[in-house]
């Protein structure tokens, strides 16, 4: 990707990528249902799922306070952008995780989180290489200075001001409401497995 038009289209084809593997899983979990047999246990992992899930949206609202609206305009290197170059894909694959947990399986939350990772793996090596057209040595640096995905907290640095596009803020306010919808969902899932209304494919710790 040469040009900001390579970059906008590629984004378009990422989203439809993402909405197609999110659909995919939604309905696999249609057929998953937990194998803890202790109902506290299972309750437990939604509880810590609902928590994954807030960590996420928070995350992804601080993500914003510093790129909003400067992504593949500038390279921003405060904040969240000093520990890892992918903050927001990090906070997404936490709430990937989170959505897992809401079935009560460990085990399902963490095949989520790896197939989340694995799909902003590709993405990010996409963006990258825009990215070093782009900006070049500034953000080779970058590159080599801070990690591709798992933050290194040590290297956390502050920005003196800042400055929001409210909009942007309350746009990815709203776009995280989305991991939310994922409890009622798999309530209601869990209910119709329970009536045998839904088959029970798979059961998982």
């Amino acid at each position: 990707m040469n040009s900001p038009k390579d970059m906008s289209r590629f984004q378009r084809r990422r989203r439809i990528a993402i909405a197609i593997v999110i659909a995919l899983i939604l309905i696999a979990l249609l057929t998953i249902r937990s194998a803890w047999n202790d109902s506290w246990t299972h309750e437990y992992i939604e509880d810590f799922g609902i928590g994954a899930i807030v960590l996420a949206i928070l995350g992804r609202m601080w993500c914003t306070l510093y790129i909003g609206g400067r992504k593949s305009a500038e390279i921003v290197r405060v904040g969240p952008y000093s520990i890892s170059r992918n903050p927001l894909y990090v906070f997404s694959t936490l709430g990937a995780a989170g959505i897992g947990m809401l079935t009560g399986s460990i085990t399902v939350a963490l095949v989520l989180a790896v197939i989340c990772y694995a799909a902003f793996h590709f993405v990010i090596v996409a963006e990258e290489g825009y990215l070093e057209n782009v900006f070049g040595e500034t953000y080779s640096a970058y590159k080599r200075e801070v990690p591709r995905f798992f933050p290194r907290v040590s290297l956390y640095n502050e920005a003196s001001v800042l400055t929001v596009k409210s909009s942007v803020l309350y746009r990815t306010f709203t776009d995280g409401l989305v991991f939310f919808v994922a409890y009622p969902f798999l309530e209601f899932v869990e209910y119709l497995q329970s009536v045998h209304v839904l088959p029970v494919l798979l059961r998982l710790y």
